[in-house]
Order: C-alpha cells, then sequence, then structure tokens
C-alpha cells in the first residue's frame, strides 16, 4: 500500500479529523497542540507525508488499540519531525528527534506504546519535553 500513496494525487490523499492535546512537562510547562488524528491503517501508512509545512503548535497523533510496540519511518516525509512515544497512561516513553526527511531507518519506541505524536522536528528540544513528562488527552485517560 505504501507504493499506491507515492502515485496517489493530492486529491486522493487521506483527510484526518482535529483535536488538541497538552503535553505538561516536569519542569511545569503546558503546551498545547492542534493535532489530526490517523486512525484508519490508511490514515496511519500516510501520515504526514508530502507536507511541506507544519504549523509550530500542529502535529499528528497516530493512536493503536492496545499499548504496542511501534516502529515509523519517513518515506515521502518531506519536513523533520519529532516522535513522541506514548505510555497508554499518557507518559511520554521516549522521544526521537529530527528524523531525517525521506529516510527509511527505522525509528523504534522504547517499549510499548499506545500512541506516537508527531510535531515539528526540534520542537520537543525548544520546548523541553521530556520523557517521563504527561501528554493530557482522552484516549490516555488525563484528559482534564
Amino acid at each position: 500500500m505504501a507504493i499506491l500513496l507515492t502515485a496517489l494525487p493530492a486529491a486522493a490523499l487521506e483527510t484526518f479529523a482535529r483535536s488538541s492535546l497538552v503535553i505538561e512537562t516536569a519542569a511545569g510547562g503546558h503546551y498545547r497542540f492542534d493535532i489530526e488524528l490517523a486512525e484508519t491503517p490508511m490514515q496511519q501508512m500516510q501520515g504526514l507525508m508530502f507536507r511541506e509545512k507544519l504549523a509550530p503548535d500542529a502535529g499528528m497523533l497516530f493512536l493503536y488499540d492496545r499499548p504496542q510496540p511501534a516502529s515509523f519511518w519517513m518515506r515521502n516525509t518531506l519536513i523533520p519531525l519529532d516522535m513522541i512515544f506514548i505510555g497508554a497512561d499518557g507518559k511520554v516513553v521516549n522521544i526521537h528527534q529530527n528524523a531525517v526527511p525521506h529516510s527509511l531507518d527505522a525509528v523504534n519506541s522504547a517499549g510499548p506504546v499506545k500512541g506516537i505524536l508527531e510535531i515539528n522536528g526540534g520542537m520537543s528540544a525548544r520546548l523541553g519535553i521530556r520523557a517521563g513528562d504527561r501528554v493530557l488527552y482522552k484516549a490516555f485517560g488525563t484528559a482534564k
């Protein structure tokens, strides 16, 4: 199916539902992101492929039905991304910073995760987001 995505016209690309979440850092920061939800297999396969830019407060959240190891790549992704791997309890398990556009190298979670938040490359370092911080969102039972 990934091969199909490289040949699809822009009009055939998936559309995504929108929501928002907050990342609460151990240092007391609260950072709101307007997110798109990658819910279906086709949406998850497409992700942020073919995007030329992403707003500073934007991201895409990939959710799984149950916690599991996750692995991503950057095929057809034009912008560097930070991948924030999130456990079922909403805690950040690990972060891969500045994933390289077009790379086919696997980017892996450090353990089972329920979600992955992709944001602009370097943003997690700029905001001081680290493993152990908390994502406030209904899917993790942490929404306020």
